[in-house]
């Protein structure tokens, strides 16, 4: 480069330098970002990145929830999964605020599969109970969405592992203390039990209501009837009646017609819920279930994936919880309770005791019971 071109360029940099230097000195707006594309100004989707140290060490403030109902709140296995998670969401565990439960009722076949994925592309819920056999239904869903927590509950479901949990209610605990009360005090020596479907969670406590009856009554006949359908009180009605006809003085109502207990001036047993106040006169007690420990115990693993990070990994078995853990227990005996003799309450109560403190431990008989 000649002597003047050098000079040039030495000249033009210092001039450069001073213009840049003074721009910079009356700046007082930020530069305007034109230079990035708008897809770079958008942050990637939270679930593709692990949590921070200190994200996992706060861990989730929000837990959202929605479940996919059998029938709706006037079933008692609907209506007491709803009442215990009302009850959790007041425990608010790991300090996490549980916003209100949303829930559909009664979808079945493709509806239910349309209703649960609607819930999934919506991105807002972290866990999604669906409160029967929806297994065929989760399963064209659980590895599309595998940050959600599926839950299904009770028989008919496959245990798929990954994150779908199998939950259950096992009220044959309590089940079998009514069937103590109804051996105690049948005058017929003829007890019956009203079932829905033969399936394992209406087996249990139908063969654990018969076996605490027979463990203090050897001569008690059943006569089992099903009436294959979840719900249909009328099929209920005419089944019970049957049974009445036939002798039955104390029956284990899973039709939850309680009124035709009181009008044949028989006694009868509910089952999840207390059901007393539908038949003051006939509803002797109930079987209880609390799904609390259930819904806690799926809070806790929403919990753990959340604040580590690791992928979830439902056991491939079902889970449930005894009365010992807060899973059930007997319902009071309300204004029938002076009818009941002393001494039967007392060795009812004994059981129940028992039960409670693990010295005695009601069989787990899933098989169809039969009459006899």
């Amino acid at each position: 480069m000649s002597g003047k071109g050098l000079w040039r360029g030495v000249a033009f940099l210092a001039i450069a330098a001073l213009l840049l230097t003074a721009c910079a000195g009356a700046a007082t707006e930020p530069p305007l970002e034109t230079s990035a594309p708008p897809e770079a100004t958008e942050p990637p989707p939270a679930t593709e990145l692990p949590p921070t140290e200190e994200q996992a060490a706060q861990g989730p403030t929000e837990l959202r929830v929605a479940a996919l109902l059998s029938i709706g709140l006037e079933s008692a296995w609907d209506l007491t999964f709803y009442e215990a998670f009302q009850r959790v969401q007041a425990l608010s565990p790991h300090g996490v605020t549980i916003h209100d439960l949303d829930y559909t009722e009664g979808a079945w076949g493709e509806e239910a599969e349309t209703v649960l994925r609607q819930y999934a592309q919506t991105g807002q819920y972290d866990i999604i109970f669906a409160q029967a056999s929806f297994t065929d239904q989760i399963r064209r869903l659980y590895e599309e969405y595998p940050d959600i927590l599926w839950v299904v509950s009770g028989s008919g479901n496959e245990l798929l592992g990954h994150n779908v949990y199998n939950i259950y209610m096992r009220i044959h605990e309590p089940s079998y203390l009514e069937g103590m009360l109804a051996g105690l005090m049948t005058e017929s020596d003829v007890i019956g039990v009203l079932g829905l479907f033969p399936a394992d969670d209406v087996n249990d406590d139908a063969n654990a209501f018969i076996a605490g009856a027979r463990s203090v009554n050897p001569d008690v006949r059943t006569i089992v009837t099903f009436i294959e359908t979840w719900y249909d009180p009328a099929r209920a009605a005419e089944a019970t009646r049957a049974m009445i006809a036939a002798g039955a003085d104390h029956i284990l109502q899973g039709g939850e017609v309680y009124e035709v207990c009181a009008e044949a001036g028989i006694y009868c047993y509910a089952r999840y819920a207390d059901h007393n106040f539908m038949a003051p006169t006939a509803v002797l007690t109930s079987a209880l279930g609390y799904w609390d420990p259930a819904i806690e115990y799926i809070v806790d693993q929403w919990w753990e994936h959340e604040t580590t990070g690791e992928p979830y990994d439902a056991p491939l078995e079902q889970i449930w919880f005894p009365m010992a853990e807060g899973s059930g227990d007997l319902a009071p005996y309300h204004d029938l309770e002076s009818l009941i003799p002393q001494e039967v309450r007392d060795q009812v109560e004994a059981v129940r005791q028992q039960i409670l403190s693990g010295e005695f431990v009601v069989p787990l008989n899933t098989e169809t019971p039969v009459s006899g």
